[in-house]
């Protein structure tokens, strides 16, 4: 990628995150565990990087103020709605995942 001013890196890399959030909008489908598995992030783990980086920046945000944000509604409202019960397949994924990450550490 050619070199941008950090203005523009920071609109491009904005940009991107807005299009992301609105992808994970439009696909309520792919659970927050799936995405574990895959790619070993999730919502939460997005506003918790909202978090962070407000907290670099010297400005306060709260947790549930971010997932909000990144849900678009109020966590518990997009958990009633949209939250499926993980299966017994996501949960055996996820702690292989888990227990490979920890063998790959040690």
């Amino acid at each position: 990628m050619k070199t941008l001013d950090q203005t523009t890196q920071t609109e491009l890399e904005a940009a991107a995150f807005r299009t992301l959030l609105q992808h994970l909008d439009a696909n309520k489908d792919v659970q927050n565990i799936d995405l574990m598995i895959l790619a070993d992030f999730c919502r939460n783990c997005l506003a918790k990087w909202l978090v962070s980086a407000a907290e670099a920046k010297g400005i306060e945000l709260g947790y549930e103020d971010a997932r909000e944000h990144v849900y678009g509604m109020p966590y518990s409202e997009w958990k009633d709605l949209y939250q499926a019960p993980a299966t017994p397949e996501q949960l055996a994924a996820f702690a292989e995942r888990e227990a490979a990450k920890k063998g790959a550490k040690e």
